[in-house]
């Protein structure tokens, strides 16, 4: 069954924008943290930008400091990723993901806690951003 369906790939210019979306399935939605990956033809796929189930916390590859943006509507169910200041290196496969456990405000966190793939057990079906220079 779908869990999570994304939206609003596409191809851009070096130093456009654009915005991604993710919608969820279930009203579980809001316990979960969720994240941002991609992966590029022939590379492991990476982590990009993650964000704490209540929307309080934000996790950000160096690479997307300053350029990306990540946000949740739990009331909706919608997760996006504001992406802009494009490079080519940017080109590749993205894709939403919901933490395998929900969160919890009694357990700490750290970065760690959501860059790796493991963390995650439900996946989009992923969305194309083809950046030319």
């Amino acid at each position: 069954q779908v869990q999570l369906v994304q939206s609003g790939g596409g191809s851009v210019q070096a130093g456009d924008s654009l915005t991604l979306s993710c919608a969820g399935s279930e009203r579980t939605f809001s316990a979960y943290g969720m994240g941002w990956f991609r992966q590029a033809p022939g590379k492991d796929r990476e982590f990009v930008a993650g964000i704490k189930w209540t929307g309080a916390r934000e996790y950000y590859a160096d690479f997307s400091k300053g350029r990306f943006t990540i946000s949740r509507d739990n009331d909706k169910r919608l997760l996006w990723m504001q992406m802009a200041n494009f490079e080519p290196e940017d080109t590749a496969v993205y894709y939403c993901a919901r933490k395998v456990r929900p969160g919890s405000n009694t357990n700490g966190e750290s970065e760690a806690d959501y860059v790796g793939i493991y963390e995650y057990g439900i996946w989009g079906q992923g969305t194309q951003v083809t950046v030319s220079s």
